[in-house]
């Protein structure tokens, strides 16, 4: 069975949804191989992450991506959670590294994803591993979308 719902309950950009929820799909069927999922995505601001963040894992202020993995025990492909991303993060680190807050969102989607396929970035040498199959799973999901089309409303100005 596979469940996608996205929601948006930030104003601070206006995204389309329907995109980012087939960028979702390619990344969970094509990209990582999983046809069984459950996955919520939602776009917050600041102030709700740092409700969650404080509430969940006792971390002060907001942070960029808070992923909740569901899943009881190793089920074999299955994905079952949620991941919170935050735009008010993903503007400020697009910012900060120049680059755009609709690849910044993407890189946090499929972050939250590896972490619900197990992978972990709490040690440096994981960390590293995670960043790289991140990075490359990025780049992929970039050579098939345009990301500048996730802020609604973009492709009716271009």
């Amino acid at each position: 069975m596979s469940v996608l719902r996205i929601f948006n309950r930030q104003r601070r950009r206006a995204v389309d949804r329907r995109l980012l929820g087939r960028l979702a799909r390619c990344l969970l069927k094509e990209l990582v191989g999983r046809e069984d999922y459950e996955l919520g995505a939602h776009l917050i601001g600041a102030e709700e992450m740092a409700r969650l963040n404080e509430a969940f894992l006792q971390h002060q202020g907001s942070t960029d991506v808070i992923t909740f993995n569901y899943q009881e025990g190793p089920a074999a492909g299955k994905i079952y959670g949620e991941i919170f991303i935050s735009m008010d993060d993903a503007l400020l680190h697009a910012g900060q590294f120049r680059t755009r807050w609709e690849e910044e969102v993407t890189r946090y989607l499929v972050h939250g994803v590896l972490h619900l396929e197990g992978c972990d970035d709490l040690e440096r040498a994981e960390r590293r591993a995670m960043k790289r199959r991140e990075n490359k799973l990025l780049k992929e999901l970039s050579s098939r979308f345009d990301l500048g089309k996730l802020e609604r409303g973009s492709h009716e100005r271009k």
